[in-house]
Order: structure tokens, then sequence, then C-alpha cells
């Protein structure tokens, strides 16, 4: 109970002074400035974490559309392509050649699609930055 009362009269016993000069307001304009470039920065983070997730989104979509009509396009019972050679290992390829075909097709169209996002991106990047010069 003292030590609050002794708080109390310390905060009470501070009076501050606010000057209107040039130099406080200097600062202040600087600092709201920073602030304001750093919440502009953030926002413009947000907005493109958002196209690249919606981007993400599609590119599954596709990816797995095509996948999706090339194992139904192709028949069941027949694999892909088979060896002259046998053995367990090359015969499990066999058998199981359609989906890794299909697993290696789905990663190469997402890989792909993906870099020219991100080409077309570094491009926009480009042109910002030499419009600005």
């Amino acid at each position: 109970m003292n030590k609050d009362k002794e708080l109390e009269e310390l905060f009470l016993a501070q009076k501050p002074q606010f000057d209107d000069n040039a130099v406080f307001m200097a600062r202040l304009t600087k600092r709201l400035d920073a602030v304001e470039y750093v919440k502009q920065h953030q926002e413009a983070t947000i907005r493109n974490y958002k196209k690249a997730m919606v981007a993400a989104f599609i590119v599954g979509i596709i990816s797995g559309a095509v996948t999706i009509a090339f194992l139904l396009s192709t028949p069941a019972d027949v694999p892909l392509f088979t060896f002259n050679q046998q053995g367990k290992w090359l015969i499990w390829l066999a058998e199981n050649s359609r989906l890794i075909v299909s697993t290696a097709l789905a990663l190469l169209m997402s890989f792909g699609t993906i870099s020219v996002i991100n080409n077309v991106q570094e491009i926009m990047k480009m042109r910002v930055r030499l419009s600005e010069e």
C-alpha cells in the first residue's frame, strides 16, 4: 500500500512539458512516415501472399484435372512400359508405371506452372523498378 502511494506521488510530481518546436514536429513526422511505410509494406506483402495462395490453388486444380484425365484415358490393365528382363524390382516398376508416371506428370506440371508465375512476377517487379528510376 505504501509503495503504491509513493509511486502515485512520483507520477503526480512529474509534469511533462510539451513544446511546439520544429525539431519535435520533424522527429514526430519522420517516425509517423516510417510507421506508414512499414504498414504499406506489410499490406503489400499480405496481398502478395494471398495472390500466391490463389495461384497455388489454381495450379493444384489444373494439375489434378490433367492428371485425372490422363489416368482415366489410359487403360487400367495395360502398363505404360514393360521390360524384357524378369526381376522383382522391374516387375514392380512395370505394374506401378501408371501411378509413377501420373505422379511425375503432376509434379512436373506444378513445377512448370510455379516457375512461369515466378518469372512473370520477377518481370513485373523489374518493370516497376525501371519505371521508378
